[in-house]
């Protein structure tokens, strides 16, 4: 069996060969360009891939490829039905990340709700903290959890856990069903503008589609209270961010925190990057999946997916 791992970068500094190697020939690229696809993967049997596209003119050059492991749960980034034409099973990896995703969701929530970036420069400069004539600080006001509303876009695996977390914290939790088709009879359905409405937190847990491609808006941040802050972890491009940015300039939002955006890595230009005021924003990397727990998860669910396939 020959496999190759087209994007192990994807997965950090993990020792994959000494796991793939047990299935046979493995080999393994940091990242693969589109130009190259073909040739690397011409004699395989199995392809891991995480973002790397594969669809019709690759597989036409890749006779022998039998089975698509993608090293994700999201599949938009393959032919399925062009897979399907030439035979080849396409597996992916589902609730890996939940813990992992749901954990960084309150990471931002509290880096924007408590101010932590602020307060933590406030106390290591010299010119601060050591200077306060009290031995507190109220230069920012923050408030709780407990009482408000958390909206949640999205009632998956990963919007469930936030949700279930949001009541702990004791919230009370909307949710939007961006299919229409998601009932949980334990928290409270209502449409999108009730939850614009509403909602004191909004976090965003839903796949990137035709439902939800540009869901959030100028239009949308406009309904929304001048005090909520929005959180996406789910998908980029559910979230117009030049849209974003003026909602933050003029004061529609109070803040917001982006794990993922529309062009990953995120553009040199992005209006996101220029707000008048950037203690409203909160930016990470696209690493809300990626725990050690949650990529060693994963890497045994791949293992999984190819021994299965062959027994």
């Amino acid at each position: 069996m020959n496999i190759v791992f087209l994007d192990a970068d994807t997965m950090g500094n993990m020792d994959l060969a000494s796991v793939f190697e047990t299935l046979g020939n493995y080999k393994q690229y940091g990242t693969t360009p589109e130009d190259r696809i073909i040739e690397r993967i011409q004699s395989a049997d199995v392809v891991i891939t995480n973002k790397v596209k594969l669809g019709m003119d690759v597989f036409n050059q890749c006779p022998d490829l039998k089975l698509i492991c993608i090293a994700a749960t999201g599949m938009n980034n393959i032919d399925l039905e062009a897979a399907q034409a030439h035979n080849i099973a396409v597996k992916n990896v589902s609730a890996y990340s939940t813990e992992s995703v749901a954990q960084h969701t309150y990471s931002l929530i509290f880096a924007l709700l408590n101010h932590i970036r602020y307060f933590d420069q406030y106390v290591k400069d010299k010119n601060g903290y050591s200077r306060s004539k009290i031995f507190s600080s109220f230069d920012r006001e923050f408030s709780e959890i407990n009482g408000k509303i958390v909206g949640i876009v999205g009632l998956g695996t990963i919007g469930k856990r936030v949700a279930t977390i949001a009541q702990l914290f004791g919230a009370r939790v909307l949710y939007y069903s961006t299919s229409g088709i998601n009932n949980q009879t334990e928290f409270e359905r209502v449409n999108l503008n009730e939850l614009l409405a509403n909602s004191d937190i909004i976090s965003i847990h839903a796949p990137l589609n035709n439902a939800t491609k540009n869901l959030f808006g100028i239009t949308e941040f406009k309904k929304m209270k001048p005090k909520s802050i929005l959180v996406n972890t789910g998908r980029g491009g559910i979230i117009n961010e030049s849209d974003l940015a003026l909602a933050l300039n003029q004061e529609y939002i109070a803040g917001a925190a982006l794990d993922v955006f529309e062009q990953e890595p995120i553009l040199s230009e992005n209006p996101l990057l220029k707000i008048s005021n950037p203690d409203k924003l909160i930016l990470s990397p696209h690493i809300a999946w990626a725990s050690i727990e949650s990529r060693e998860r994963l890497l045994k669910g791949i293992l999984k997916n190819i021994r299965e396939f062959y027994t």
